[in-house]
Order: structure tokens, then C-alpha cells, then sequence
């Protein structure tokens, strides 16, 4: 019943409010296809180096606080198993033991919100980067609580990117927003059922009755809106995909 149920729900609404990370790895792809063959980058908070595989043309350096278990404090969402053994260095984010303009490249993919200090971060990155150099950040806009307690910030702004990476020696190339407000919300209607399983009442019962329809037909007029959205990712996204060069007067 349960898989007929869900079936009826993706023919119904699609996949609106899935599309987070998959928006995310095609824009990763994408970006890091475009980076020349042979670059040095540093995937920063690298973690289980699930991008190590899109950077098969370059010459790729992981790096990690190697903290995190995947149990964390227990509260939030956790990932019940994490393996970050094979972490090249292993070392805080914002003092990385690698000298000065020594990669073509850093990325920091879903990172900062767990960094205590993201704007040393920031200044590390442009310390590491030769001139010209590029930077690829993604973070959240607004996100749930995880990895806690390694978790510090809600999500970013463009402004901050504005902001803190022109005094960190970059120039931003682009911002832009992954998805957009209709698509947002919709993620989390989708995740009332596990969030309701485990804070409020007993497992199965939001499938049965109106809780299942009324949420189905919510997320049924977020995808209609969506796709007549005319730039509301300004005012909420999953999260920004964040391109920028270092200067060289930086």
C-alpha cells in the first residue's frame, strides 16, 4: 500500500522538492568539467570524497577535520555511519599545512554551516589559491539541523558571499540560487512524516486519511507554482552554488 501510495504521489507532483542534490551534482559536474586538466585542487571538508570521482582530470587533494563519526550528539539528523579514513590531510579548515598559491583550485561542497569560523576559511582559501585561482563553494540557505554538533550556521546569503569573499581577495563570478522558494517548502512537506515519526506521534499514522491527501495536494500546487516561478529563489533556495577568482592584488 505504502509503495502504491508514494507511486501515485510522484505521478501526481513529480519531483518537486527532490531535486536539491541532484541540481547540486549536476552544477558541481559541470563546474569542475570546466576546470583545466592537471589543475591542483583541494576539496576542503572533503568527508567521504564523494566528488573525487568528478575530478578524475585533475589532481585532486583531500583534506578533512576528520571529527565528525557519523552518530554526532545524536540530535538532528545524523548519518548513522561516516568513514573519512582516506582524507589526504587531516588538519582545521581555516590552518591547512600546504604553503602559499600551492592550488589552481579549492572547493567546499556543503561545508561552511559546519565550520566555526567561515570567514577564516575564506581568507585560508585565497591564501592557498594561486592568482586567478578558482573558488567553488555550495552551501545551504536554510537547513535542518545535522552533523550536530558540528553545526553552526542555519545557511548563507548572497551578501555574505558579497561581502566577505571581496575582502578575502576574490571577485565573484556567480551566485546562484539551487531551486527556488516553491521548491523549498516543498522539501520540507515531504519531510513531515519522518519529522512527525520521530518528535510528534507514532510512525504510519500521516499515511492514512486527509494527512496524506491534503500533503499531496500541497506539494500538487508547490510544483504548479514552481513552474511558473519568476525568481523567487531570491528570497529562499535550497541553498547557492558560488564560483569566484582569486585577485592577484588580493
Amino acid at each position: 500500500m505504502i509503495r502504491i501510495k508514494e507511486k501515485l504521489q510522484t505521478a501526481i507532483a513529480g519531483d518537486t522538492g527532490r531535486k536539491n542534490k541532484h541540481n547540486r551534482d549536476e552544477w558541481l559536474a559541470a563546474t569542475l568539467a570546466s576546470i583545466p586538466a592537471g589543475s591542483r585542487i583541494l576539496d576542503a571538508g572533503a568527508g567521504e570524497l564523494q566528488y573525487q570521482r568528478l575530478c578524475r582530470h585533475l589532481e585532486y587533494v583531500s583534506q578533512d577535520f576528520a571529527q565528525y563519526d557519523g552518530s554526532g550528539d545524536a540530535a538532528g539528523l545524523q548519518t548513522g555511519a561516516w568513514d573519512g579514513s582516506q582524507v589526504d590531510i587531516v588538519c582545521d579548515i581555516t590552518a591547512v599545512p600546504e604553503p602559499d598559491c600551492s592550488f589552481d583550485a579549492v572547493m567546499c561542497i556543503e561545508v561552511l554551516e559546519h565550520v566555526p569560523n567561515p570567514i577564516s576559511a575564506l581568507r585560508e582559501f585565497g591564501r592557498l589559491l594561486r592568482p586567478g585561482g578558482e573558488l567553488v563553494i555550495t552551501t545551504p540557505v536554510c537547513s535542518l539541523t545535522h552533523f550536530a554538533p558540528h553545526y553552526f550556521y542555519n545557511g548563507y546569503s548572497r551578501y555574505f558571499y558579497q561581502t566577505h569573499l571581496a575582502v578575502a581577495g576574490f571577485t565573484v563570478t556567480e551566485i546562484t540560487p539551487n531551486g527556488n522558494f516553491f521548491e523549498s517548502i516543498a522539501q520540507e512537506v515531504i519531510r513531515i512524516e519522518e519529522v512527525a515519526a520521530r518528535y510528534s506521534f507514532r510512525p504510519g499514522i500521516f499515511r492514512r486519511g486527509l494527512d496524506y491527501w491534503s500533503t499531496l495536494a500541497v506539494i500538487r500546487r508547490l510544483r504548479a507554482l514552481s513552474s511558473l516561478d519568476r525568481g523567487s529563489g531570491e528570497l529562499l533556495s535550497h541553498g547557492l552554488h558560488v564560483r569566484a577568482q582569486r585577485t592577484s592584488g588580493g
